[in-house]
Formats: structure tokens, sequence, C-alpha cells
């Protein structure tokens, strides 16, 4: 079972997906599916930055000052008085720096497979990224990861480990790297959830027990 798998239907994933949809007024599907394809794009952008030791370094250093986890241990009180606007402001700046100029592509090629209309997906998105490097972050610390070199086997190992996540971080690299229309974001969901291609809706159906 992939490592984003586990992540999305662990109670902390359904927490963030439940508390983005209240936040952005979307359904739960809609920001379920939404975050199925851009948790593995959003984490294979940040493996692909960490291939250089500058992009690792980086990493690691906003991992131990700033995200940290700890943003995980109030969720309910994140959502409930409405997401302040500095977390608002960090998730933009968590994915300028991840996806540089690719950040529209990524966002219009995610509404255009989920339905979403694009200036929700980037809602989300904004949202849910401070919450993903707070996951990566306490990730890091459970391994005792203290050194950059170490960051994209993190990376690796939350996007399930193995040929899967190697295959799957070719497909995301392929799509930053290409001006295409984005179709590769099925397989990207597909290897993500470790199912076939049965389609987007299909996954999230499993995953939340319909």
């Amino acid at each position: 079972m992939s490592g984003l798998l586990d992540l999305l239907n662990s109670p902390t994933g359904k927490q963030m997906i439940s508390g983005v949809a209240d936040q952005t007024g979307n359904s739960i599907d809609q920001t379920g599916s939404v975050l199925t394809m851009a948790l593995p794009l959003l984490m294979g952008a940040m493996k692909k930055n960490a291939a250089t030791p500058e992009g690792a370094q980086g990493l690691m250093s906003a991992l131990s000052n700033n995200h940290d986890g700890s943003i995980l241990n109030n969720l309910s009180g994140l959502f409930g008085g409405g997401v302040d606007e500095s977390v608002k402001k960090d998730g933009a700046g968590i994915l300028g720096h991840v996806l540089g100029n690719k950040q529209s592509k990524v966002e219009s090629a995610i509404s255009q497979k989920s339905g979403v209309d694009t200036s929700s997906v980037a809602s989300i998105l904004k949202i849910a990224a401070p919450i993903l490097l707070g996951l990566i972050g306490q990730k890091k610390q459970q391994e005792n990861i203290n050194e950059p070199s170490g960051i994209q086997d993190l990376l690796g190992s939350m996007m399930g480990g193995g040929q899967q996540a190697n295959k799957q971080q070719s497909l995301i690299e392929s799509f930053l790297d290409s001006d295409g229309d984005g179709s590769v974001l099925d397989d990207v969901a597909a290897l993500a959830l470790g199912g076939d291609k049965g389609g987007i809706g299909g996954m999230l159906g499993g995953l939340f027990g319909k």
C-alpha cells in the first residue's frame, strides 16, 4: 500500500481533507480529488528540487525551522476559527518555491482533471501545503533525519517507496518538464493510491468507505 494512501486514509488525512473542504466551500469528494493529484505532485517536485545540495539544504532548513509538525497538533483549532491568513501566505510561498513557474500549469491541469475551478484548486493547495510540510517535518523527526542527504529518501518512502515511487517520480518529472495537457495526472494519482486507472472517483470512493 502506498505511503500517500496511508496518509490520506489516516485520521490526520481525513481531517485535513474535511477541514480544507469546509474552508474553501468545496465538497469532501472534490477536495479529496484535488489533493489526490496534488500531494504526489508536490512531494515529487520537492524530491526533484532536493536532488541538488542547495535544494536539499533549503528543504531541510524549512522543515527544521518552520515546519516541524507542530501545525498538526491542533488541526481542529486551525480549521475551527477559519484558517489564518498567515497560513495561506505561508502556503502560497511554499507553492511558489516548490513549483516555480509551473504553478499555474499544475493548478490548471488539476482543475481540468478534477472538475474544480482553478481558483478553488489554488485555495485548496494554499491551505494544504503547510499541512503537508508539517507531515513531512513530523516524519523527519520520527526518523531522526538530521542531514540534507536523507531528505530524498524520506520523500521517496512517503510516496510509497520501491519501483512504484520511482515510476511515479518519473511521471511527475515528465509532467513538470513538459507543456502537455496534464493527462499524466491520472497515472500519477493511480500510482499514488496504489491502484489501477479506475478513475479518481472510484479511488476516493474506496478511500472514504463509500
